[in-house]
């Protein structure tokens, strides 16, 4: 495995939060792993306590077969890494970030030259490389930073919200280096992200965290299986948990969940199905205001299992 967890845990004492509580974690090596969550759900307190920023509180890890309190050095040479938040020198030109990240790692100069050329092409910044990175737009910006990640050549690759602030142009781009870093190069990827398309394009395996916990994992096609071949969406105005439980008593029913007003059913067949639904709505004094019928998603999953819809995060 190149990431194995055994209940990780960090706990901030100062502030008495369980940012995460006994996570158990396999990655599989050459895999891209997606970690989904709700704001503060422990996602980014568990991307640190990988890449050895922060110490776990109790519980063990190891990454690219070396564990992370022992052996934060090894580890630190294994990996790469790209964060939340920007951070780059704006005074620095594209090619001297990337230059002195190699030098802080020890690299020959031929090496780091030649490793330069090779992720500047990847990253379709050759013609920027010799501006001052304070005229990059933020897409060049977050390329930069994964040319970065990549100026080691990890085993494991973290990023922490990789996309955030881009245009679809700019993920897309990005999304297709991933894909081939992963083809060519069998690299193991953990990636935190909000974007449910995002973990559908690109995770081979998803986990759901929600309030330091992973509440389901697996790869997308099962978990979306899961909630049935289509689900349709119902809000309105009456008792939700009521309809809930008369729609739960339909043989062609697989599952059911209400959220902040809206019903979630799981179903056989939406189309064949939704007339018997509407039926029931009305059999309960339910008055829909808007119903639709799509293929779930995982948006779908993510709301089953935190409580929550994507515009909450």
């Amino acid at each position: 495995m190149a990431i194995e967890t055994s209940a990780l845990t960090k706990c901030y004492e100062k502030n008495d939060i369980l940012a995460v509580d006994r996570l158990e974690l396999s990655v599989e090596a050459g895999t891209i792993y997606a970690l989904l969550g709700p704001n503060g759900a422990g996602k980014t307190t568990t991307l640190s306590m990988l890449t050895t920023l922060v110490p776990p509180t109790s519980g063990s890890a190891r990454v690219a077969g070396a564990d992370i309190v022992r052996e934060p050095h090894v580890v630190r040479s294994r990996i790469g890494v790209t964060f939340q938040e920007i951070v780059l020198d704006k005074d620095l030109k594209g090619r001297e970030v990337l230059d002195y990240h190699g030098q802080l790692y020890g690299m020959p100069r031929r090496k780091r030259h030649d490793r330069i050329d090779t992720l500047l092409d990847l990253v379709e910044l050759n013609d920027a490389a010799d501006r001052l990175v304070k005229t990059y737009s933020g897409g060049m910006k977050r390329r930069l930073e994964l040319a970065r990640g990549l100026m080691t050549d990890p085993q494991v690759l973290f990023l922490d919200e990789p996309t955030q602030g881009l245009d679809p142009q700019n993920r897309a781009s990005v999304w297709s280096y991933l894909r081939q870093l992963q083809a060519d190069r069998g690299m193991t990827i953990m990636l935190t992200t909000h974007y449910m398309e995002e973990a559908e394009a690109l995770a081979d395996r998803v986990g759901i965290i929600d309030q330091g916990r992973l509440v389901v994992e697996g790869a997308p096609t099962e978990l979306t299986a899961a909630l049935g071949a289509d689900v349709i969406h119902i809000t309105g105005q009456g008792d939700a948990e009521k309809l809930a439980g008369s729609l739960r008593a339909l043989p062609f029913v697989q599952s059911v969940e209400t959220v902040s007003g809206m019903i979630q059913v799981g179903v056989e067949a939406g189309s064949r199905s939704l007339p018997q639904v509407v039926e029931a709505a009305a059999g309960q004094n339910f008055a829909i205001e808007d119903i639709s019928v799509a293929q779930p998603s995982l948006g779908d999953v993510f709301l089953k299992h935190t409580g929550y819809a994507l515009r909450d995060v």
